[in-house]
């Protein structure tokens, strides 16, 4: 079951320069910079009220943020959902007949297990779901 809008993600070309943007328009300092080398992508966090603002800038051209700012100008990639089980969640849409861009989650940013649902299935929307690690 999705429990919270757990952030959105926001593609960015120049992640210092969005850095200092964000942190001007929100008031506050981001709490977290982590680079996801799977992904090859540098990300920054930052915390508004019970959600986040992620912001993804890709560190090579072959990165889904590279080729997607390519396409797109900078703005949001993705929306991302916060779940109880992701296995039963990716289980779920599955069965609904939503389109999984992997067939088993991984390990993402932030301390997170993520799973991704194709925009073709999602009205156009890439959608991100997340599950804490607790280990």
């Amino acid at each position: 079951m999705l429990t919270n809008l757990e952030h959105l993600g926001l593609a960015v070309n120049d992640l210092e320069a969005a850095t200092a943007l964000y942190t001007a328009l929100l008031g506050v300092a981001p709490y977290k910079q982590e680079h996801v080398a799977s992904e090859a992508v540098d990300t920054v966090f930052f915390r508004v009220g019970g959600s986040k603002i992620e912001l993804l800038a890709g560190t090579s051209p072959d990165s889904a943020i590279t080729k997607f700012l390519a396409k797109k100008p900078e703005g949001i990639h993705h929306v991302a959902f916060e779940v109880d089980d992701i296995r039963a969640e990716m289980a779920r849409l599955k069965g609904e007949g939503f389109i999984l861009l992997n067939e088993a989650p991984k390990r993402g940013a932030d301390n997170k297990l993520v799973c991704f649902v194709h925009p073709k299935s999602a009205g156009g929307v890439l959608v991100e779901l997340c599950q804490t690690i607790t280990d």
